[in-house]
């Protein structure tokens, strides 16, 4: 167990790892400090809750004219944010009952924890990496024209998921339940940048598109991102998944590694290894 313990700190020693995740961003920073590695962590990303309480009856009413086939719950915090607005609202019943005659999809793992927490049936579970194009596969054998179906949407509009649908004949209604932002402090970010820029980070680990963004969105305002993604390509640079990667290469940045699948466990494994090769 010592040996063991002590090669896995060798892996990350003396290693400045970037963490831009915020909710688990101080359990990864943890997992970073164990394996010897030096974490920053500069949250990028703040989860507003979004849910307008009319928004949720106009659906209710629309719900009961015209019913929804399918709906699509894409995220954890987006399932329990609209669920808390009707349990204020005292609709969960209502919701619940109509769901009950709709057919259930979910993206990934942590919307099916908080509908399993409501004892909602669920249909159909897009295959990992969880993704859009996960999502429309296990949705290519159902029929869906002329068909209403509501997507739970996450911190932005889902734009390739409702096209294709639309192009399909559905009609797609977007249920908001939150929304991203950037942190009410941005000063970790900022310092980031400046760490960055003097090539004192070894490591950036990304989570989601967004980070990626608000991070541009940050150098922005410094004056600063057109030197960006060359700063971040002189590290190691930990993608979370294929959508994260995406978004990283949209912004002229090469992921070193893209974890295998998209969780945190593969994407420390991926990065130990990638730390301790440098």
């Amino acid at each position: 167990m010592v040996a063991l313990w002590w090669l896995n700190a060798l892996r990350m020693k003396s290693k400045v790892v970037a963490i831009l995740e915020t909710r688990t961003g101080a359990h990864l920073a943890e997992l970073v400090a164990r394996r010897g590695g030096v974490p920053m962590l500069a949250p990028a990303l703040e989860e507003v809750p979004d849910v307008d309480p009319q928004a949720v009856l106009s659906m209710l009413e629309r719900w009961r004219i015209e019913p929804f086939k399918i709906c699509i719950f894409q995220t954890g915090v987006g399932t329990r944010a609209l669920f808390s607005a009707t349990d204020s609202a005292n609709l969960t019943p209502q919701l619940k009952e109509f769901l009950a005659a709709s057919m259930i999809v979910v993206r990934g793992p942590k919307p099916v924890g908080e509908l399993n927490a409501r004892d909602i049936r669920i249909d159909i579970r897009a295959a990992s990496p969880f993704t859009t194009d996960t999502v429309l596969t296990a949705l290519a054998g159902i029929a869906v024209r002329d068909c209403s179906v509501l997507v739970q949407r996450f911190g932005a509009t889902n734009q390739a998921l409702t096209a294709a649908l639309e192009a399909r004949g559905a009609t797609v209604h977007e249920i908001a339940t939150y929304r991203w932002a950037l942190p009410a402090d941005t000063q970790p970010l900022v310092e980031l940048l400046d760490a960055l820029r003097q090539g004192r980070v070894d490591a950036v680990v990304f989570t989601s598109a967004v980070q990626m963004h608000n991070l541009y969105a940050v150098a922005q305002r410094g004056g600063n991102a057109a030197h960006l993604a060359g700063h971040l390509n002189r590290s190691v640079v930990a993608s979370i998944g294929p959508v994260c990667s995406r978004a990283l290469r949209d912004y002229g940045v090469t992921p070193t590694l893209e974890a295998d699948p998209p969780k945190l466990g593969p994407l420390l494994s991926a990065l130990e290894l990638a730390l301790s090769a440098a």
